[in-house]
């Protein structure tokens, strides 16, 4: 911690002291639990944001002493309230989801990678996805039951809705039950899961949640064009609109290995994640004697602890 600013009876509402304050990110966590713990949310207000650009020596060395890297820090709270303000069923969340399964649609009959890749980034279902893996490390039943609603409810949406449009695309002569069942090799494999399936899942689950906790939306993009949720709803929204099956059983199986596969990848990186800056924490702990002994100075973060109500 640096640059600390304490100003006496600033606030008016409610009364009480302004104090503000420079963190690294490695050791966000741990100053916000100190803050838990002595009430002050419960009191007054604690608000967070990141710097972009600090030119400080004294922020240097607090980086320099706090225990692990910036990059790799998790900063519970940020992700908790981040991925829950995703779990609330707005009409921004329909449109989207309703609007990328659209999309997919048309691209499942058209054969079209692009249209299906375009439908991927538009969908929002990863924000509930994320959410639902924090919410499983945390142990909150309220938010684990809004992102299940956000999700069940938006797909089943989406894909009324898809088969809605398809019938009535068919019914203007755009489109026709003789290109569903057209050899389509550039798409068939929405409606052919094996067990790559799975494997693509897992890996877009871990890349997913990394890039949630590390702030890198430049790779979540990656991760939302390789995720063959949307599109799956989309095949089962149009193989039920013309009655194919076979292909709309196969593509809801896709569906449902992507959601569990990503599911699962993300809670078991969340727990690594955990694990790890508790190892960091417990060297963090026994390096303050030591350093303390030679008359040295303690880590800033000395002291963390793990994250409330995770695990």
């Amino acid at each position: 911690m640096t640059h600390l600013v304490v100003l006496p009876g600033a606030a008016r509402q409610p009364v009480g002291d302004y104090v503000t304050c420079d963190v690294v990110r490695e050791s966000a966590d741990n100053v916000l639990r100190e803050l838990q713990e002595l009430g002050v949310e419960t009191h007054g207000a604690i608000a967070a944001d990141d710097v972009e650009l600090t030119l400080s020596e004294a922020a240097d060395r607090a980086a320099e002493e706090a225990p692990g890297h910036g990059e790799d820090a998790v900063v519970w709270d940020e992700i908790a309230a981040k991925t829950g303000e995703q779990t609330v069923l707005t009409g921004t969340f329909l449109a989207l989801i309703v609007v990328a399964t659209m999309i997919a649609g048309i691209g499942v009959l058209l054969d079209q990678p692009i249209l299906i890749v375009g439908a991927m980034v538009v969908g929002p279902e990863f924000g509930p996805l994320a959410a639902l893996c924090v919410a499983l490390l945390r142990r909150q039943p309220p938010v684990i039951g809004r992102s299940v609603q956000a999700l069940t409810v938006g797909f089943l949406t989406a894909m009324v809705a898809t088969v809605l449009s398809t019938w009535a695309l068919t019914a203007a002569g755009l489109v026709s039950r003789e290109m569903l069942l057209d050899e389509r090799p550039l798409t068939d494999f929405i409606w052919r899961p094996d067990a790559l399936s799975w494997v693509v899942g897992l890996l877009a689950g871990v890349a997913g949640m990394l890039s949630l906790t590390s702030k890198k939306s430049g790779s979540l993009v990656g991760v939302l064009i390789s995720v063959t949720t949307v599109p799956a709803a989309a095949n089962v929204a149009v193989a039920t609109a013309y009655g194919v099956w076979h292909e709309a059983a196969g593509s809801a199986l896709q569906l449902v290995i992507n959601l569990a596969a990503i599911v699962l990848a993300g809670l078991l990186t969340l727990v690594v994640q955990l694990c790890w800056w508790r190892h960091v924490a417990r060297r963090a702990a026994h390096a303050v004697p030591r350093q303390r002994a030679d008359g040295g100075p303690s880590p800033v973060s000395a002291g963390r602890r793990p994250p409330r109500d995770a695990g």
